[in-house]
């Protein structure tokens, strides 16, 4: 082979590398968007058993304000309340699906949605980082258009819509 189609291979297997890690990219972020939607859900219904809302428990300066108002008891002036539990009986146990088995475990309400907080704010951090690398991604193989004098347009579209299938 002479040296421009050595250069001309060699920037094609550049481009598909890079294609097939933002096609990578882009299904692991459905992937996390579905889970994202599944705590979401979850959390939702957490919120549903145990009566609140988003707004519905008061925030720590009302409970303040609540008990300076003429008590002398010796309980804490801040009185922290959970956004999720409000007054519900946080030990209350509720059964949850362990992730990747077939399992239920029964483990405090409090907990669950701690769990389900911390799981939803790292899978929002991840869909973050994904969004970035398509974009990186996106924006490298776009740069690539010196391809485009070379190639075809024709060709180009042919390699995109390729796909493996069993013969």
């Amino acid at each position: 082979m002479d040296q421009t189609m050595k250069q001309l291979q060699k920037k094609l297997t550049e481009l598909e590398v890079e294609a097939e890690h933002l096609l990578l990219a882009r299904h692991q972020l459905v992937e996390n968007d579905k889970l994202r939607n599944w705590n979401r859900e979850a959390l939702t219904a957490l919120r549903k058993k145990a009566r609140t809302t988003k707004t519905s428990v008061p925030s720590p300066f009302e409970s303040i304000m609540k008990g300076a108002a003429g008590t002398n008891s010796r309980r804490p002036l801040v009185q922290e309340v959970c956004t999720i539990c409000g007054n519900h009986d946080s030990s209350e146990h509720t059964w949850v699906m362990v992730p990747g088995t077939d399992l239920f475990a029964r483990i405090p309400f409090h907990a669950v949605h701690t769990i389900l907080e911390t799981d939803q704010a790292q899978l929002d951090f991840e869909a973050k980082r994904l969004q970035s690398i398509v974009k990186e991604k996106s924006y490298l193989i776009s740069q690539t258009g010196v391809l485009a004098d070379k190639v075809s347009s024709g060709v180009l579209k042919s390699l995109v819509a390729l796909s493996d299938r069993a013969k």
